[in-house]
């Protein structure tokens, strides 16, 4: 097997989920580069039931189809369920979902079943299929990223004959394109008040914020397409009170994950997790509009000098980077950090200094700075 590069530079990846992403491929090779960001025309919020007795706002396959015929130009033409190798590499590409626990070249492989989706094409001989696959995303397994593999065809259906439950293949014709629709909103604030009540009370709180850490997820990235999509291009500049709502997006998706891992390892709930995110979510309808509220900057801490150094050595420790790289200011703006190293950086603090934090202080917002980062240890050092 080998990797490559591929067009897939030229879409907004980290926009997208696993089944959009190779379908946006599609419209973007068929129709010119953004026609991907159709995607984001309606942002909508539609809870479905989900797994373990939970509300979901994650798209089905059929959901992702039905968008790709409306606002992409693609038209499914045959479907089939299954491994045949002559489907697989005949008239490409052929779009393929699977799950992701049997392909080797995602972080998931091994690890987590979710459904995935990627493009199969015919190689540059007989005897070879190129898979590409456009994903992007950051996982607690390492890092998914666009790119192509070549693979035996042999290899190929061998890997996809491993799930259990199947695949699916599919071809997609592109169709002529009807005018870019307006950007759109549907956002019900009962309905976000019963999904976010499901899981307030729902008894199973780790299973519970598994979940929604994948919800908060999802949410932040349709919120972030369709706020593309209304700047008008893939490098287009997004609103200004867009953007600041957005990043109260990623807040929330990081106040999501982190919640999921103290309540993971037996530590307390941290407070306010579902009230920052109903919140964020009454604010949509204004906010990437143009006239949402500003962000709540996180609140700085003084730090103390004697903790810096240690404090500093963790973070370079977890972001694989030299002490000196780490700076004082937003360590959001480094490329190494992610929700996923800031949870490592305040458990790595936790076994340095050997202390707990508390779950007030465990707001986001409030572990993006060396000088929050050494307040914090100082205040569970003089409470231990």
């Amino acid at each position: 097997m080998s990797a490559g590069a591929d067009t897939a530079d030229t879409v907004r990846a980290d926009l997208l989920d696993c089944l959009q992403v190779n379908l946006a491929l599609l419209a973007d090779r068929h129709h010119g580069p953004g026609t991907h960001l159709r995607l984001g025309a309606r942002l909508r919020f539609a809870p479905r039931p989900g797994p373990g007795g939970l509300p979901t706002v994650e798209p089905t396959l059929d959901d992702h189809l039905a968008d790709a015929a409306e606002l992409l130009g693609l038209t499914v033409t045959t479907r089939f369920s299954g491994v045949d190798r002559p489907v697989i590499t005949a008239g490409g590409p052929v779009y393929v979902v699977a799950d992701a626990h049997y392909l080797p070249w995602v972080p998931y492989f091994g690890h987590q079943h979710v459904e995935h989706s990627f493009l199969v094409e015919p190689g540059a001989d007989g005897d070879t299929v190129r898979v590409t696959d456009g994903y992007h995303n950051d996982t607690q397994w390492g890092k998914a990223r666009p790119g192509t593999h070549t693979y035996g065809r042999d290899e190929l259906a061998a890997i996809l004959a491993a799930d259990p439950q199947g695949v699916e293949l599919l071809h997609l014709a592109p169709r002529p394109l009807g005018p870019a629709p307006r950007p759109a909103a549907d956002l019900d604030a009962d309905r976000a008040a019963q999904y976010l009540r499901a899981y307030a009370e729902h008894p199973d709180r780790t299973a519970a914020l598994e979940r929604f850490t994948l919800e908060t997820w999802l949410l932040a990235r349709a919120r972030k397409l369709h706020a593309q999509y209304a700047a008008g291009g893939p490098e287009a500049a997004v609103d200004p009170a867009a953007a600041e709502h957005l990043a109260r997006w990623d807040g929330v998706v990081e106040h999501a994950y982190l919640t999921f891992r103290r309540v993971a390892r037996g530590r307390a709930e941290p407070p306010e997790l579902l009230a920052r995110a109903a919140e964020v979510l009454r604010a949509d309808a204004t906010a990437l509009t143009g006239g949402g509220p500003a962000a709540e900057p996180g609140g700085a801490a003084a730090g103390n000098d004697e903790l810096r150094p240690t404090v500093r050595a963790v973070v370079a420790s977890v972001l694989a980077l030299d002490e000196h790289l780490v700076p004082d200011t937003e360590l959001t703006g480094l490329a190494e950090f992610s929700s996923l190293r800031m949870v490592e950086i305040v458990e790595g603090l936790e076994a340095a200094f050997a202390v707990e934090f508390g779950p007030d202080d465990l707001v986001p917002e409030k572990l993006h700075r060396i000088d929050d980062l050494c307040g914090l240890v100082h205040r569970a050092l003089a409470d231990r």
